[in-house]
């Protein structure tokens, strides 16, 4: 099978580290062997030449959506974030939920989660969403945000069910000034979901973890430079 990484076991933290810094730079080497993380030129939404690119859809078979789920399991457990419905946005967002709702549930904490649908079903039990009703306080599952288009769609279709939108959890925060009317904002998408919004953020990981392992790996150093300079140009958060 080749030199495939083993998605089972990623190496000790240094002594003393914060369990929640251990598990951000653990889930950015994972992405990377995983190749779900990539260093190149990649164009962003915002129009930006960017020297990575995260793509969560490449978690793509069942040992690495099963290691990605734990990852954001323990991220969810150790934030404190309360909650009582799980919510994934179509489309990435819909086996991601499925795939944390197992995990929570394995950990002992058990949680109902629901989907939508792009477009309303017009027979059969009919309506946009499926799954769990939506009640109470409601957690979106997502990958990355740039814009917060799809939280903001999201947060509709909860009160529109009569649900409160509470937390939001993904995988990876850039902490990338967001674009507001062709412009560079002051603030990331995260800070906007955060700040403005009024949810509650939960990141496995964040930019500044993807430098500190880059600046101590000797595998992937050469991408450090590239990749600050990026930060330290659109950085925000």
């Amino acid at each position: 099978m080749g030199n495939a990484p083993d998605l089972t076991e990623m190496p000790a933290a240094p002594a003393g580290t914060d369990p929640k810094d251990a598990l951000a730079r653990d889930f950015v080497q994972f992405a990377i062997e995983s190749g779900v993380l990539r260093f190149g030129q990649f164009k962003t939404k915002a129009g930006r030449m960017s020297p990575y690119f995260f793509n969560a859809g490449l978690f793509d078979d069942g040992a690495k959506l099963g290691r990605l789920a734990q990852f954001y399991a323990r991220a969810l457990i150790a934030s404190g974030i309360e909650f009582d419905v799980i919510f994934g946005p179509a489309y990435k967002g819909i086996p991601l939920a499925a795939a944390v709702a197992i995990e929570l549930a394995r950990l002992g904490h058990n949680r109902p989660f629901a989907y939508n649908r792009k477009e309303a079903k017009d027979h059969g039990e009919g309506g946009a969403l499926v799954g769990a009703p939506l009640q109470g306080r409601v957690l979106i599952v997502d990958d990355v945000i740039s814009a917060g288009t799809a939280v903001r769609e999201s947060i509709a279709l909860i009160r529109a069910a009569g649900a409160q939108p509470h937390a939001l959890v993904i995988a990876l925060d850039r902490q990338e000034k967001a674009v507001e009317n062709g412009r560079d904002a002051d603030w990331s998408a995260v800070q906007y979901v955060h700040d403005i919004l009024g949810l509650q953020v939960c990141a496995i990981a964040k930019m500044v973890h993807l430098l500190q392992l880059l600046k101590h790996s000797e595998k992937f150093w050469a991408h450090y430079d590239t990749v600050a300079e990026y930060r330290k140009r659109y950085g925000a958060g």
